[in-house]
């Protein structure tokens, strides 16, 4: 044989032995000393804050603290608006001043509202324009969703509501708008600071 197979059988067993020598001599704990020393990290861990999600939400018990202000109730814009500076009285009885703060705060409320209803209605064409370049890797899948197009239909039913929800804000906000006009307010309080 070669003196080259010689040299390799040998750095082999070598190893082999060296390894084997090594886990006999480093003492390892039995399955029950592990144990033992597991329960005994457990008692002594802190216990860990409670996280609730959806799955543990149903089981909570108990009352709802909330830190703050009551959120004042959204008023629909078609009601009569008094003028300028009148006061009306809300449900608590306490007397509502319309005045440049008011509109500018009614008028943000809706700018918000269009924002957050266009932002939405972008996020549903943009899915939709995906949905029609989707790929199925199953056939069966494909065939099926070639066939009734379930999935495009249900996003372009979304995004024809959004599109109406857009249309609505965009006419709440103008309806505020005549609202100030004839209330006699500044024209400046539709613009934000």
């Amino acid at each position: 044989m070669n003196t080259k197979t010689f040299v390799f059988a040998g750095l082999a067993s070598a190893l082999l032995c060296s390894s084997a020598a090594m886990n006999a001599r480093t003492p390892q704990d039995s399955v029950a000393d592990a144990a033992r020393k597991a329960q005994a990290q457990k008692k002594t861990a802190p216990k860990p804050k409670m996280v609730i999600d959806n799955d543990n939400l149903g089981s909570i018990n108990g009352t709802v603290n909330v830190v703050g202000q009551e959120p004042a109730p959204a008023q629909a814009p078609d009601q009569a608006k008094p003028a300028a500076g009148e006061t009306t009285t809300t449900e608590a009885g306490k007397p509502v001043v319309k005045d440049e703060a008011y509109w500018r705060k009614v008028f943000a409320d809706a700018n918000k509202l269009l924002a957050a209803d266009s932002k939405e209605l972008d996020i549903l064409q943009r899915e939709y324009n995906l949905k029609q370049q989707q790929y199925y890797s199953d056939p069966n899948v494909a065939m099926k969703e070639q066939l009734t197009n379930k999935d495009l239909i249900d996003t372009k039913a979304n995004i024809d509501v959004k599109t109406a929800d857009v249309a609505k804000d965009k006419q709440d906000l103008s309806d505020l708008e005549d609202a100030l006009r004839q209330a006699g307010g500044d024209p400046g309080w539709v613009r934000q600071p």
